[in-house]
């Protein structure tokens, strides 16, 4: 896998605010890169696929024209858009099989970059071309096709039915994650990151948080938006030195200090996550006490402390939940937030720790579809 894409790079330094949440981006260059020249990024399906032919793809693409996405998303109507954040926004759309000979019906979510063809934004637009023309994985959001016509740049994915998990995690509206669904999501996204980093060009992801994991139907989480992706370290390198770009709240401290991205890097925002799911709580919520703002400083002294543990678990679960099992995934979360990068767990690791926390495919078919149930019902009292 090449990474040579990476080399276009802005001179900026940028703090902005993630639509999709309360956590707000950094972002900022290494010296080194601000001396590197600036390509011309490619401006038009032959030149896209030249360049992913170039990079190993491997996943078939369809590339769209603009008219089509009007016809697929019913001429970008805003009751369908599904969300949005600094690129643009995300409209529900249907792909039938009367659009073009050979194209089967499908339901899709249609990633429109807002158009200001600043070489971040199309960068960013490529990497998640590039990635996900290359990776397979049931735990990575599949991506249909892609739209480079005049200044417009497109993504078309599978559409993901439930959301992202900072919805359905937060939501107050949704009735509460179950236990046996919270620690589903955690093991289906631990598998898609130790995927990526034990492949054969290591990939770090970058910009793992609760808005980027989505859901299907059944609660199977997929990573999306690899626009922050970076080829990770090979050989006898330990790190790879880039710019400064993430969440605040997610970002691993190490990275934010120096710009040296590791493997590891990822393993602490996974952590974050994790956290996430066991307290219910956001990694970065102003609306709390100064001291319970930041998630990660709140919560860590008290992962290890077995009789204070449950005073910081979620309290719309109810109690329903294993007491062994919460206590190893505290102790999960604290060992992959630990401030020395080398003293976390690999990735792998962490899928194999999961794997005995997971309760049977029977008992949590049986939970999904009661919680499904009682969802609809919510839903329709509401309308």
């Amino acid at each position: 896998m090449g990474n040579c894409w990476f080399r276009w790079k802005p001179s900026i330094y940028r703090v902005s605010s993630n639509a999709k949440s309360d956590s707000p981006k950094v972002e900022s260059l290494t010296k080194e890169e601000e001396k590197k020249t600036v390509y011309k990024l490619p401006s038009n399906p032959e030149e896209v696929e030249d360049f992913r032919r170039g990079d190993l793809a491997v996943n078939p693409l369809v590339v769209f024209s603009f008219s089509e996405l009007e016809v697929i998303t019913s001429n970008f109507r805003q009751d369908h858009v599904l969300g949005g954040g600094g690129f643009g926004s995300v409209y529900k759309g249907f792909i039938s099989e009367d659009l073009r000979e050979g194209i089967q019906s499908l339901q899709v979510a249609v990633k429109v970059h807002d158009g200001d063809n600043s070489h971040q934004g199309h960068r960013e637009w490529l990497a998640e071309v590039i990635y996900l023309g290359q990776l397979s994985h049931p735990n990575l959001v599949k991506l249909v096709g892609y739209c480079c016509e005049d200044e417009h740049r497109v993504l078309i994915y599978e559409y993901m039915p439930r959301g992202s998990v900072e919805n359905n995690l937060f939501s107050r509206v949704l009735l509460p994650l179950p236990w046996s669904v919270r620690m589903k999501i955690a093991l289906g996204a631990a598998k898609g990151l130790a995927f990526l980093h034990d492949a054969e060009q290591p990939v770090i992801y970058r910009d793992f948080k609760t808005s980027n994991i989505l859901l299907d139907m059944d609660y199977n989480p997929k990573l999306s938006d690899f626009g922050l992706a970076k080829d990770g370290p090979v050989g006898d390198k330990s790190h790879v030195s880039t710019r400064i770009m993430g969440t605040y709240g997610y970002a691993a401290p190490e990275y934010i200090m120096t710009g040296h991205l590791t493997p590891r890097s990822d393993v602490y925002s996974y952590g974050v996550v994790l956290l996430e799911l066991l307290t219910g709580r956001k990694s970065l919520d102003k609306s709390r006490p100064a001291r319970e703002q930041n998630l990660t400083d709140w919560a860590l002294p008290l992962l290890s402390e077995k009789k204070k543990l449950v005073n910081i678990i979620d309290p719309r679960l109810g109690g329903d939940y294993p007491i062994k099992g919460i206590h190893k995934a505290a102790m999960l979360a604290y060992h992959c937030l630990n401030r020395n990068p080398k003293a976390r767990p690999l990735m792998r690791d962490i899928v194999d720790s999961l794997e005995p926390l997971q309760v049977s495919t029977t008992e949590l078919s049986n939970t999904v579809l009661t919680y499904s149930d009682e969802a609809s019902l919510v839903a329709s009292r509401k309308k």
